[in-house]
């Protein structure tokens, strides 16, 4: 198989495990097997009198509940499955003379350390700044693969060094401004402030006086058994929610502008599906978020804000790669 056609397979294959990652946590079920990589010491689930036996024996205190550890294991399933492609991809162009040799070195050592942040998630039982670099390690995987993708494949855009002068500053600052809305959502996520609002625009109270920035921001939480369901409180929590929902404005505005630039300047249609693409996913975005609080955050519809996410990151990768390559 072509590299390209494996990295559009292994692009496929990122999104779902990021989408299986959202859904398993966003079901609670991240500490579904407290150990890892295997359940209560097992390579699937335990379900037999004897495995469940062993269990009590070697982790007295818990209980198998099955539902939410075969979430957990399928997610560790294709996640290994994932390492898999990218080591594949990483020694075919090692093999192949034209290929580039330093990104894929990068992406291979990234799949190495999101495995270790997996580890981390469970052993150091979902604390929010694991939890958070993990979620962020998977959209970093998928910008990768996508912008090794491009590399493999040139574009030629018309115009391409006019429009680049013009807005490749713009597309950088834009891409800067969304991946930083993305790790305040997976702050939010990993502190469940998800629900700490519940009202619009804004949020419910006197919820200007009870801005606790510092607090809701550091990462260092303090010694717990367990950080799931969050052991901040509520101030910090709504401090969270707000600051994306402010940021998330910011970056509808500033992803709006520029599609609207792109679509006014650019010579090639590409780029113009792009910008229109841009704008779908930024208006189909908004709907989810504001479809999260509405509906208090329903699984399908909170999982699909994670994939929005993902596919926005992958078109501003790509608008960046094609303004700034000035191909």
């Amino acid at each position: 198989m072509q590299i390209p056609s494996l990295l559009k397979i292994t692009i496929i294959f990122t999104l779902c495990v990021i989408l299986m990652g959202a859904y398993t946590r966003l079901s609670d079920a991240g500490l579904g097997c407290p150990d890892w990589p295997g359940c209560y010491g097992m390579l699937k689930v335990p379900s037999q009198a004897h495995e469940l036996s062993q269990v009590q024996a070697t982790f007295p205190g818990h209980e198998v509940e099955p539902k939410k550890a075969w979430l957990e294991m399928i997610h560790r399933y294709i996640a290994g499955a994932l390492g898999l492609l990218v080591l594949l991809i990483f020694i075919l162009c090692l093999k192949k003379d034209e290929a580039p040799k330093k990104l894929p070195g990068l992406i291979a050592l990234l799949i190495v350390f999101q495995a270790a942040l997996g580890m981390w998630t469970v052993t150091m039982k979902l604390m929010p700044v694991v939890v958070m670099s993990h979620l962020i390690g998977g959209f970093s995987l998928i910008a990768l693969l996508l912008l090794l993708y491009l590399r493999t494949k040139p574009l030629r855009i018309p115009g391409g060094d006019a429009i680049a002068r013009k807005l490749a500053p713009l597309a950088l600052i834009c891409l800067g401004v969304l991946i930083l809305q993305i790790i305040i959502g997976g702050w939010t996520s990993s502190n469940y402030a998800a629900l700490a609002c519940t009202t619009l625009p804004i949020c419910e109270g006197d919820w200007y006086n009870n801005l606790k920035l510092a607090q809701a921001f550091n990462p260092f939480q303090g010694e717990h058994d367990t950080y799931e369901f969050g052991v901040l409180d509520y101030a910090s929590r709504m401090t969270i929610h707000v600051v994306h929902r402010f940021w998330a404005v910011v970056t509808a505005a500033m992803l709006f502008w520029l599609a609207f630039k792109l679509y006014q300047q650019s010579q090639s249609s590409l780029l113009k599906r792009s910008a229109l693409l841009l704008v779908l996913l930024v208006c189909l975005q908004v709907a989810l978020g504001i479809s999260n609080v509405v509906l208090h955050l329903p699984l399908g519809v909170a999982v699909s804000h994670n994939a929005g996410a993902a596919l926005l990151l992958l078109n501003l990768v790509f608008i960046n790669y094609a303004l700034w390559r000035k191909a």
